[in-house]
């Protein structure tokens, strides 16, 4: 028997969820070996697959290596591979692929910055953003006004907003004073501008938004903005638990390439700017934001 359904090696590769591959299926866009695919087709290591007539590199799942990258994201970038008006995008830093491609897990807005997760397996970035598999991700905010336990218990308990009911599952003062008053938020969801409009339903405005950790990868103490860092196999095994994948040994880095990087890292970096407007990007100062980072694999959307 072939190695996998088609429609579940076309979303390994980051062309869309299953759902979805089963439309551009059933639409005609996919073919296999020059012959019209259809759903429940079987794929093999060898197999010519076109959609919309583009080759689309086939690679074993067993075969291929699973890689997840950890990135600093600054304000300033968008999450898009393109933008017509020619603002820096969040690709432009991640290293280059051959016969594949770095698939974005969530989405942090143009003014929030953070803990980003690319990987090179589509399956496992829809899973990770999928709202059934309710992975946490954590933000540290800071807000004009005051968060009074009314406010809090509110946001806790349910805002019905615009596109439905949302809320935080937990909120906790990170401490400052005046327009440094800093807060902890955990949710489950990955709404766009989420975090910022359930402040906004109480009154209160967001002045800096950053996320430090999805699920149970938490934004490496020693990254700088617009940097990143690939993580080892240990990490993606823990994130691919979270969402009940199988684990694969030519997983991650490891051996002479994680030594590599682990020097690599250690040495003293100065981020890249490439506009004004990502000199704000700088790390938060610990007197100003209390945000605790802890080790890559604490356990423990959008902006």
């Amino acid at each position: 028997m072939k190695d996998e359904k088609l429609q579940k090696a076309l979303a390994r590769m980051g062309l869309g969820s299953r759902r979805q591959m089963e439309e551009v299926i059933k639409a005609g866009r996919v073919t296999v070996n020059n012959g019209p695919a259809t759903i429940g087709d079987r794929v093999e290591q060898g197999d010519e697959i076109r959609v919309d007539g583009r080759q689309i590199k086939y690679t074993s799942e067993n075969e291929k290596r699973r890689r997840v990258l950890a990135y600093y994201k600054p304000e300033g970038e968008i999450c898009s591979a393109n933008d017509p008006e020619g603002r820096p995008t969040v690709f432009e830093r991640l290293p280059k692929l051959t016969h594949d491609r770095w698939v974005m897990v969530g989405r942090l807005d143009i003014n929030s910055s953070g803990l980003l997760l690319f990987t090179n397996d589509g399956e496992m970035a829809h899973r990770l953003m999928h709202p059934s598999s309710e992975v946490t991700r954590e933000y540290a905010v800071r807000v004009l006004g005051e968060v009074t336990p009314e406010k809090a218990r509110a946001m806790t308990t349910g805002v019905m907003l615009e596109d439905g009911l949302a809320k935080f599952d937990d909120i906790k003062d990170g401490g400052g004073e005046g327009v440094n008053r800093w807060h902890h938020v955990k949710l489950k969801e990955g709404r766009n501008r989420e975090v910022r409009r359930l402040f906004e339903s109480q009154g209160l405005k967001v002045s800096r938004l950053l996320r430090t950790s999805y699920g149970n990868i938490a934004l490496p103490k020693e990254l700088r903005t617009g940097r990143f860092l690939e993580l080892d196999r240990k990490d993606i095994n823990i994130l691919t638990d979270l969402v009940s994948l199988r684990p694969r040994y030519g997983t991650g880095l490891h051996g002479a390439a994680k030594d590599k990087q682990e020097r690599i890292k250690n040495k003293p970096l100065k981020a890249r700017r490439t506009d004004s407007s990502r000199s704000q990007s700088a790390k938060p100062k610990s007197s100003a934001s209390p945000a605790s980072r802890g080790s890559r694999n604490t356990r423990n959307s959008n902006g």
